[in-house]
């Protein structure tokens, strides 16, 4: 078989079971775990088996055409390198392990037919954007992910918060689209082709006429797809959907594929000073004032849902200093540990008893009710934070030094103030991700939140899931002396300085924390858990957030005085708790117009439109209704009036004669 044909059968699959899942889920309930679980294994599988046998060659492009188009042809075409294999392989991983991990987490969902066909559609769409050769058929699996996003957000539709954060999800990111598919027109318009190779063709002989207009277009697209500020406000609601859903969204799908869209596309963007510049903004502004807002937040996912948003910062800093091969090294190590922390966190939620809402300040006692949990999860945190010799550490690091080098005047075509930007703002970053990940760990494997649950037992499939996303995101630092040849050869290993300076910052961020833990332990007393409205053993996550918005709501939302992150934030942290009010100014700045304008067309329409409308139909009413008297079936009357006319007719002749 060949490898394009191997390619081909990688998204297929997992389309395939997506489609034979919503046919046969409520017809032939035994296949529809099969369904769910094996194409997207077997699409692993061979995402492994492509990314062997085209290993560090060469790139492999393939391509027919779809249709005449009477301009800019379409072509349905692959495109293999080093890049886009390994992220398929991620993709299969993350998606395998969410599949099977979500046969034990909503095992008792009785929408889980419906769930596990859009998962694997969800799939297919990033896979089908990893592997397109052309941008028309990469805009496709970029809007089908849109959708799945929107389904798999609003699963619990019987909840305000998830309604709510489904129609925010899909209508922030198609503000982001709208820019986005103006700038593709624009780009194959000034290319003459959709075709990734064609662009960066032209790209490279000069023949892009609007770099800077293009660049920026496109920007709009990734800032919502890739949750970048100012449109990253979705992805915290966007918790309120099922616990696995957030790992495939933030590790593999959805967020994922802004950052690997302006990847493949760089030489087009750094043909434009100008977007370097934005493209930098926006990620050191994304990085700081997410990992502050995550300091914040009580709400594990939430916290977990900021820092993707950081770390996601980091990659789109790596983009604009020029230096994709660090940007999808942290891209692919991300993946691993963040896929690792939402699904550890599906754990924890389960064995607190709480629910997909769960307020840190709650847990207690987790350190010995869910060992594998807690050992695997310590694994994602230090990761996380940066570390040695997690894999978070050499990747983010890769980030630094491509930083580094660009404040050094070393890489052509990027300002020297874009990569102090960005070196700035990773090094803050770096200081504050240790910190509200040290904060994490503390509130929830040493908190006394309040009295513990009888605890739950936990699927074997779940802990056994997070043994395996353990490997990657422990090991995976060791291939940063082979990723180079796998990608453009720019070095990923560390430099001494950024190194030292990256370690120490985060060394400070854990310290201080622990510092702020035990200053605020005299001030931590137990909370009373309200157990009479405790959700039923077995119950769906539904049902239990449900519960614990009778419950927990009010009481996760309340100032904690033992909490760390109040301590360090001060008075910034009732701004950070609250994402520094951005949803507010979007309700000032074009809600509360928008709901104005329509009000005064509402009123324009009934009070002004209406009444014209009204009064066009009542003037043949009255007039008919004048001839409706005069029709009184009476011959008498009839007659006096002939005669009558008869009578002044024979006057008027009379008269002109």
């Amino acid at each position: 078989m060949t490898l394009t044909t191997l390619a081909a059968l990688v998204p297929l699959l997992p389309f395939l079971g997506a489609a034979a899942g919503l046919l046969l889920g409520r017809r032939a309930p035994g296949f529809v775990r099969p369904l769910a679980v094996l194409p997207t294994l077997a699409a692993f599988v061979l995402a492994a088996l492509v990314a062997v046998r085209q290993g560090t060659g060469p790139a492999t492009d393939a391509g027919t055409r779809l249709t005449p188009t009477g301009s800019v042809p379409i072509d349905l075409a692959l495109h293999l390198d080093g890049f886009s294999v390994l992220i398929a392989v991620l993709v299969g991983l993350v998606a395998t392990c969410v599949q099977i991990y979500s046969t034990g987490y909503l095992r008792d969902d009785p929408r889980y037919p419906s769930y596990a066909a859009l998962v694997s559609l969800f799939t297919a769409a990033m896979l089908l954007v990893v592997y397109s050769g052309d941008l028309m058929v990469l805009l496709v699996g970029w809007e089908v992910m849109g959708i799945c996003s929107y389904f798999l957000v609003g699963h619990y539709w019987e909840t305000p918060q998830a309604r709510s954060a489904s129609i925010k999800a899909f209508l922030v990111t198609k503000l982001g689209d709208v820019p986005f598919l103006i700038g593709i027109f624009a780009l194959a318009a000034d290319a003459g082709t959709f075709r990734i190779n064609g662009v960066l063709t032209a790209a490279a002989g000069g023949q892009l006429h609007h770099p800077t207009l293009i660049a920026l277009l496109l920007l709009g697209g990734v800032a919502g797809k890739s949750a970048q500020f100012p449109l990253h406000t979705w992805l915290p609601d966007a918790m309120a959907g099922p616990t696995p859903v957030s790992a495939l969204i933030h590790a593999a799908t959805m967020v994922a594929a802004g950052v690997y869209f302006i990847a493949r596309l760089l030489p087009v963007f750094a043909l434009s000073a100008a977007a370097l510049a934005v493209l930098a903004v926006m990620a050191a502004v994304t990085m700081i004032g997410s990992a502050l807002a995550a300091l914040a937040q009580d709400d594990i996912k939430r916290v977990l849902a900021y820092s993707t948003i950081g770390q996601l910062g980091y990659m789109t800093g790596a983009l604009a200093v020029g230096d994709r091969s660090a940007a999808v090294f942290h891209l692919l190590s991300h993946g691993a540990f963040k896929a690792l922390l939402f699904l550890g966190a599906g754990v924890l939620i389960h064995a607190a008893g709480t629910n997909s809402l769960a307020a840190m300040s709650r847990m207690r006692d987790l350190r010995d009710r869910v060992p594998d949990a807690m050992w695997t999860f310590t694994i994602a945190l230090a990761a996380l934070a940066a570390l040695p010799p997690f894999s978070g550490f050499f990747s983010k690091e890769s980030v630094l030094r491509a930083a580094e080098h660009a404040a050094g005047g070393h890489q052509p075509h990027v300002p020297v103030a874009v990569g102090w930007t960005v070196l700035i703002a990773g090094l803050a970053t770096a200081l504050l991700t240790a910190a509200y990940a040290t904060r994490l760990y503390l509130l929830v494997f040493r908190g006394s939140g309040g009295q513990a649950p009888e605890a739950h037992r936990q699927p074997v499939v779940m802990n056994a899931v997070l043994w395996v996303l353990a490997i990657p995101a422990l090991a995976l630092g060791v291939t940063v002396g082979a990723l180079p040849k796998w990608f453009d050869g720019t070095p990923l290993t560390p430099t001494l300085t950024t190194s030292i300076v990256g370690l120490g910052l985060a060394l400070v961020g854990v310290a201080v924390t622990s510092a702020a833990w035990r200053v605020t332990a005299a001030r931590r007393a137990p909370l009373a858990v309200i157990t009479d409205v405790e959700p039923e053993p077995g119950a769906t996550e539904a049902v239990a957030i449900a519960t614990h918005e009778r419950t927990y709501g009010d009481i996760a939302a309340a100032p904690d005085p033992a909490d760390p992150g109040r301590l360090l934030l001060g008075p910034l942290h009732r701004h950070a708790a609250h994402g520094f009010h951005l949803d507010a100014v979007y309700s000032a700045l074009f809600v509360r117009p928008v709901l104005a304008a329509a009000s005064l067309v509402r009123f324009l329409d009934r009070e002004v439109v209406e009444t014209y409308v009204q009064g066009a139909g009542a003037t043949p009413r009255l007039l008919g209704a004048v001839v409706r008297r005069a029709q009184t079936g009476n011959v008498q009357t009839y007659l006096s009036a002939l005669l009558a006319g008869a009578v002044v007719l024979a006057v008027l002749v009379a008269t002109g004669a």
